[in-house]
């Protein structure tokens, strides 16, 4: 048996070979792979030409056609699907985890993670033809809690924009210390349809996050942003049915936009509002919500925090918002729920739904990663 710091030693020659290998390997893709002009053709009407090497979705993007992507092209969301109908090669490891076995046999791919080395064929949603770029102006910034900012952009060109309440848009970051490119990123819009010529979102801190390092430092109120949009099948249907509504932090963001254009639309069914927060300092927006109470007859509100601090006297609800959520769901008979948060909260509180009798083709959402 070989000594043990030998034994490390060749583990470690190992590693820094392989690491090498790995580097070598991206540099020459990068460097000395020419993969000249790829024809991308959609939905058997469209081509466009655009330089190899470079990953579909932003190609895509670049000729102002847009997949949604709510994480930047980091291949961490799962959203940036399309259907190619060409010979493009294996699976990519990066691409598994996001793809069913139903979705294999119809050749679904991640747009993020596909580089473009030959011709390609996709088909996409005729609605993602629709999808439109948008320059805007920082109309105003507020702080809502102590990390998370409303930010409202007021459109220039074009002026207005369409959507239904819940969908969301993808909001570009310029160039600065943090990337050596523009990148996009995801976020629902709070505000309702009816407000053609702005977009409202809720933007919460995440450390060292792109995109929101970006709005909490260097965005300022009259600077001029790009965004594109609208996405999303998170959207109120059109039924009788009770409503559930689950959401933290800037979650709530979609639900706000729902919520005020049932006000508009003098929707009158039932729905319940789980709002989970960590202390009373992650609250926000708590007046507004009581105020929809009265003002939607069968509306209510129930914002819950998981760690009350003793000195906040706390008289509300307690717990993880979906334990607070079981304790007042008694049957799923005629509901439908819309959550928004992160995945492991939507991954729990899909377990209570179906728990309490909701079917899951009754629960809808978008996994913001």
């Amino acid at each position: 048996m070989a000594p043990i710091p030998q034994l490390l030693i060749g583990i470690g020659a190992i590693s820094a070979v392989t690491t090498v290998l790995a580097i070598i390997m991206v540099i020459a893709d990068a460097t000395i792979a020419n993969y000249g002009d790829v024809q991308i053709r959609i939905n058997d009407e469209k081509e466009v030409t655009v330089e190899g090497g470079r990953p579909l979705l932003s190609s895509l993007m670049e000729e102002k056609i847009f997949i949604p992507s709510a994480c930047g092209g980091r291949g961490s969301c799962g959203l940036c699907k399309v259907q190619v109908t060409s010979d493009i090669g294996d699976y990519l490891p990066t691409e598994l985890p996001w793809i069913s076995d139903e979705e294999k046999t119809e050749n679904i791919r991640l747009s993020c993670q596909l580089k473009l080395k030959k011709d390609i064929s996709i088909q996409i949603p005729e609605e993602l033809f629709n999808v439109r770029e948008y320059e805007c102006e920082v109309a105003s910034i507020v702080d809502l809690t102590y990390d998370i900012k409303q930010v409202i952009l007021r459109l220039k060109e074009p002026a207005e924009i369409n959507f239904k309440a819940g969908q969301y848009i993808q909001f570009q970051v310029p160039e600065y210390e943090l990337t050596s490119e523009s990148v996009y990123r995801a976020y629902s819009m709070a505000s309702q349809p009816s407000r053609h010529n702005e977009v409202e979102l809720e933007v919460r801190l995440i450390p060292n996050g792109i995109c929101t390092t970006y709005v909490f430092e260097h965005l300022k109120e009259g600077d001029t942003v790009t965004i594109n949009g609208p996405y999303g099948d998170f959207h109120l249907r059109e039924t009788d049915a009770r409503i559930i509504f689950i959401a933290g932090g800037s979650g709530n963001a979609p639900v706000k936009s729902i919520l005020y254009n049932m006000l508009e639309n003098n929707n009158s069914r039932e729905a319940l509002y789980f709002f989970g927060a960590r202390a009373v300092r992650d609250l926000f927006l708590v007046d507004e919500m009581k105020e929809l109470e009265n003002k939607l007859s069968n509306f209510k509100y129930i914002p819950a925090l998981s760690e009350p601090l003793p000195e906040e006297n706390w008289k509300g609800e307690t717990g993880l918002i979906t334990e607070v959520l079981d304790r007042h769901i008694d049957s799923g008979e005629n509901t439908e729920a819309y959550l928004c948060g992160s995945p492991g909260m939507i991954d729990a509180a899909v377990a209570v739904l179906t728990k309490n009798g909701i079917p899951e083709d009754k629960i809808y959402y978008d996994k913001f990663a």
